[in-house]
């Protein structure tokens, strides 16, 4: 049967990426996408998460003084609670201002509301509604600035996935993902950084439901960088011989529902047969919270095969690791410079 394909990037040997050049939204020190992250940068990250999940202690004082708030605009189980955790591990202060009721920027500009927060604080964690505050709150202040969670990115998320499925195949090169139902955040970090870290990124999605302009060139370039490769295609038949099989809610945080959309995707659900078909020992993912019995088949997630739980654990560890990268000792307490081997690796 031959798969209908939207979208192929794949790394280029001799001929650099011909589209148009990508600028990075921040300066290295902040993660708003993940395309701040090189290739060796990520894999040290990873390295050092990995390292953190074994000796939980090892900087136990490495944030000491320090305060990292966390701003959301949306409710949160896992990133709230690894964020606050992972900050308290290391030795620092975890400060959370909910602002589920009044979004940042309503009461006071968000450059102000920035300003005044650098005079306080070593690092800002926010989880917005729209991008582009993030990209003000990074662009007006001095202190590292983390995406937990905006309508473009999730790239925390990624990286804890991608730290997931290193730990059970041992490795990410060449390893082939494929992501079925919306394209949304989650799809549009694990594009990005699975294209950067050498993964073989599949995307099947319905019509109307792929990922964005911008998310598909960020990836188009990871891939040719990293070499890595990202597909988007409508055929559910492109995740056969998947080594891991991932899908999201159909309808994210935030976003508008109705009937017809929901029907758009009832072929996408993630079934016993889906899984059957992907490689042998392949594993199912999803970021949660799930909804059985529309994305996924009970069956599938609570089953076997899946890796959600390890993936929710491994969100701590790698939050942990970002954090001692960019505040600990190494870091230089919030310096501009970009994530290095050397700062992500120092005691």
């Amino acid at each position: 049967m031959e798969i209908e394909v939207l979208m192929t990037a794949v790394p280029a040997a001799s001929k650099p990426f011909s589209g148009p050049a990508l600028a990075l939204a921040a300066p290295a020190f902040d993660l708003l996408t993940g395309a701040e992250l090189s290739r060796s940068s990520a894999e040290d990250l990873l390295d050092l998460a990995a390292r953190l999940k074994r000796e939980p202690g090892a900087h136990a004082r490495a944030l000491a003084g320090k305060t990292v708030v966390l701003l959301f605009e949306k409710p949160s189980l896992r990133t709230r609670v690894t964020f606050e955790v992972a900050v308290t591990r290391l030795g620092g202060h975890a400060l959370y201002f909910d602002h589920q009721r009044e979004r940042i920027g309503e009461r006071e500009p968000v450059k102000d509301y920035g300003r005044n927060l650098e005079r306080w604080v070593s690092a800002i964690v926010a989880r917005v509604h729209r991008h582009g505050v993030l990209e003000e709150l990074a662009a007006e202040t001095s202190v590292p600035v983390v995406n937990a969670l905006s309508d473009a990115a999730h790239p925390c998320q990624a990286l804890a996935d991608y730290m997931t499925l290193r730990e059970r195949f041992g490795s990410l090169e060449g390893l082939r993902l494929a992501y079925v139902g919306d394209g949304n955040n989650v799809c549009a970090s694990l594009m990005l950084l699975g294209a950067a870290l050498g993964v073989r990124v599949t995307v099947v999605t319905p019509r109307g439901a792929e990922p964005s302009a911008a998310a598909t060139e960020a990836a188009c370039v990871a891939a040719v960088r990293g070499g890595g490769s990202v597909e988007i295609t409508r055929d559910l038949s492109a995740a056969r011989e998947a080594d891991a099989v991932y899908t999201d809610t159909w309808v994210s945080m935030g976003c508008a529902d109705s009937p017809e959309r929901r029907a758009g995707f009832e072929p996408y659900r993630v079934t016993e047969a889906v899984m059957d078909a992907a490689a042998a020992g392949a594993v199912f993912m999803h970021c949660l919270p799930a909804h059985r019995g529309e994305e996924v088949e009970a069956a599938v997630i609570d089953g076997p095969r899946s890796v959600v739980y390890d993936q929710a654990e491994n969100r701590l560890h790698v939050q942990a690791a970002l954090l001692l990268a960019m505040l600990g000792p190494g870091g230089r307490g919030g310096a501009q410079r970009p994530l290095s081997h050397a700062m992500l690796l120092s005691d």
